[in-house]
């Protein structure tokens, strides 16, 4: 895995902003970075907690914030009970901010409700944007306000501490879904999702397929160098489909390139 690539991913993703989320959010371009950046990343960490390093590191090295705090496990009863991603401090205001971090892959399935922010599930189905939203209003940002947390941060006002969503999403919709979105998904919108039978029929001699690891999802298959032809993944999507795994695929299409999920359901 390039390192700078993943850490420039991470930078340029988009978010989900208060106009869906009903939180304030954090946009990692308020970050002042005066350099491009390049460090080393963990190599045995799952990708959520890789985009956290990533996002720590860059607040880090920025001037205009700092670190104070981050990846606090709050304990009851000797029970760990949830966990504050970041508490950070603005320079020059010493504005302090609990920021939650998410880096997310939705899928939108027209078919659930007509509310639009209930219809972005994960690729397996068993997560969604909705329940995500519901724990962090319910459990994850009142955790700081919590009697244990009181005593742990008692080097800070909390009272004073304001509250702020990183939500880093990639969106996929429906193969041919031709109904049109807010722009604050629309710019989210990486690609389409569809099954198996639908890759092998859309697929053609000048298509070539790259299926990436999951510390890879949402870099940029551009810079990828290794390509083969569909019959070089169809047996590895066949496996997960049968194993009820959605797959991320990027595909090299003469000088354009592409990312879907092919799903088992």
């Amino acid at each position: 895995m390039k390192t700078k690539s993943r850490i420039t991913s991470i930078l340029k993703a988009n978010y989900l902003d208060s106009s869906v989320t009903g939180l304030e959010h954090f946009n990692l371009s308020e970050l002042n970075l005066t350099k491009d950046l390049d460090f080393q990343l963990p190599t045995n960490l799952r990708l959520g907690h890789l985009a956290e390093k990533i996002v720590s590191k860059l607040i880090k090295s920025s001037n205009n914030y700092k670190v104070l705090y981050e990846n606090i496990q709050i304990i009851e009863d000797k029970k760990t009970i949830g966990e504050i991603d970041f508490i950070i401090e603005e320079v020059s205001t010493k504005q302090l901010t609990h920021i939650e971090l998410a880096y997310k892959f939705y899928l939108f399935d027209p078919n659930i409700s007509s509310e639009i922010v209930n219809n972005w599930i994960g690729p397996n189905r068993n997560d969604s944007l909705k329940k995500k939203l519901e724990k962090l209003k319910s459990k994850q940002f009142p955790l700081l306000n919590h009697k244990s947390s009181i005593s742990m941060f008692n080097k800070i006002k909390i009272s004073e501490v304001s509250k702020a969503l990183c939500l880093l999403v990639s969106l996929y919709i429906p193969y041919d879904y031709k109904a049109s979105f807010n722009p604050t998904y629309e710019k989210a919108i990486k690609g389409y999702y569809f099954n198996l039978e639908t890759l092998i029929r859309l697929d053609n001699l000048e298509k070539a397929y790259y299926i990436p690891k999951k510390k890879e999802w949402g870099m940029d298959p551009a810079e990828n160098k290794i390509w083969t032809d569909i019959l070089g993944v169809k047996k590895q999507i066949k496996t997960s489909i049968e194993e009820k795994q959605s797959l991320l695929c990027w595909q090299k299409h003469k000088d354009a390139y592409s990312t879907f999920f092919v799903v088992w359901w």
